[in-house]
C-alpha cells in the first residue's frame, strides 16, 4: 500500500520481534476520496444557478415561464445530489487485525457505528476481479457470512489493500512466534 494514499492509513509493519497477541498486525482507516471541497460544491451550484437564470430569461420573455422552474429544479436536484455525496464522503471504515481478533468498524454520517468481530483463524478474504476493470469487490467470509470491505477504494488501491491484508491475515492464522 502506498504511504501517500489519502484513502487509507495502514499500520506500521510488524518488526522481527514477536508482538503481543493484542498488538495490531494490520490496521487501516479507509475514507472515501472526494475531489471537490464544500467551497467547490458551492461554486459549482452557484455557477449552474447563474447559467440557469441567464438561460431561462429568453424563455420567460417569450411567455414560456414554466421553463424557468425547470431550470430551478435542475439546480435543486444538483444541490441534493452533492449533499448526499458529501455525506457519504464522511463515512469511515476501520480494519484492525490482531492474532486474536479481526475488528471491522464503520462510521457513517449521523449513524451509530457498526462493528463486526471475527476470529482470524476462521476468516478468509474473497476477491471479485474482472480482467478489464481490476479488483471490483473485496469481502470477508466467515461462517457463511459475507461482508464487503474497502468499498471506498479504487480497484488499484483495493488490490494493494488486499495484498497487504492477506499477508497479515496469514500471519495471524499462523499465530504469534515466541522466540526464546
Amino acid at each position: 500500500m502506498k504511504a501517500d494514499n489519502p484513502a487509507t492509513t495502514p499500520a506500521a509493519p510488524s518488526s522481527d520481534a514477536a508482538p503481543g497477541p493484542d498488538a495490531p498486525l494490520f490496521a487501516a482507516s479507509i475514507h472515501p476520496h472526494r475531489s471537490l471541497s464544500r467551497e467547490g460544491v458551492r461554486l459549482v451550484i452557484t455557477l449552474v444557478a447563474i447559467c440557469g437564470i441567464i438561460s431561462s430569461i429568453p424563455f420567460m420573455i417569450a411567455g414560456a415561464w414554466p421553463i424557468g422552474g425547470y431550470f430551478g429544479l435542475d439546480v435543486a436536484l444538483l444541490a441534493i445530489a452533492f449533499r448526499v455525496n458529501n455525506r457519504r464522503g464522511e463515512e469511515t471504515e476501520e480494519v484492525r487485525l490482531t492474532y486474536m481478533e479481526l475488528l471491522l468498524r464503520r462510521f457513517g454520517h449521523k449513524q451509530q457505528p457498526r462493528e463486526w468481530r471475527f476470529n482470524p483463524a476462521w476468516v478468509r478474504l474473497e476477491r471479485g476481479e474482472k480482467d478489464e476493470y481490476g479488483l471490483q469487490r473485496l469481502s470477508l467470509v466467515a461462517g457463511g457470512a459475507r461482508l464487503a470491505i474497502a468499498r471506498a477504494l479504487s480497484p488499484q488501491e483495493r488490490a494493494e489493500f488486499a495484498d497487504a491484508f492477506e499477508a497479515r491475515l496469514a500471519e495471524a492464522k499462523r499465530g504469534p512466534r515466541f522466540d526464546g
